[in-house]
């Protein structure tokens, strides 16, 4: 029953980060290039930030989601050793490339929610032939790569827990004798 509360739990977790980071891509900043009042200066106007705050949202979803799965699999590092077996290799393989993909979607993540927050605060003249305003914005697809790694990692962990869980082994049989002992009546 756990485990089945445990993957539920991930799992909406996991949506709610892919949910996330859908919505950044799509709510990205975007700039124009103002010019001031008196004619002189150029500067940039950036719109809405809220896909910074949908970046970091979906970063701590995802990373809620791993930090779960780890726990529940004591991630290698605790317990009783894996029986030896296709599961065991199995499990190690997709460990691994678990933490690939998830490194990979934190970064992307991270990277697009720190370059949308970054606003350039330079102006150009236009009396002096300065060059002209770069009004930089995160690239399109940041977000939508972190979302297509959430979606990797979604998949990968679940198949990661099942694996580790079949490695892991139920309870083994009774070593001990089958029959009621008896002992000398005195």
């Amino acid at each position: 029953m756990a485990s089945k509360l445990l993957m539920i739990s991930v799992f909406v977790f996991d949506v709610i980060a892919f949910a996330l980071a859908i919505a950044a891509e799509q709510r990205r900043s975007t700039a124009t290039i103002q010019t001031d009042n008196e004619q002189v200066y150029t500067y940039c106007v950036y719109d809405s930030d809220i896909s910074t705050g949908f970046g970091v949202g979906a970063f701590l979803f995802l990373m809620a989601g791993q930090i779960l799965i780890m726990v529940a699999s004591r991630c290698f590092c605790f317990g009783k050793p894996l029986s030896p077996g296709g599961s065991r290799g199995c499990a190690v393989l997709l460990f691994i490339m678990c933490w690939v993909t998830f490194f990979i979607a934190e970064v992307c993540l991270l990277a697009g929610s720190v370059r949308n927050a970054y606003h350039t605060k330079y102006r150009s003249s236009l009396l002096f032939n300065d060059r002209p305003v770069s009004c930089e914005t995160v690239r399109k697809g940041v977000f939508a790569a972190g979302a297509a790694f959430i979606f990797f990692t979604s998949i990968i962990n679940k198949f990661y827990f099942i694996s580790y869980s079949n490695a892991k082994g139920g309870a083994g049989p009774y070593g001990g004798e089958a029959g009621v002992g008896m002992a000398a009546y005195k």
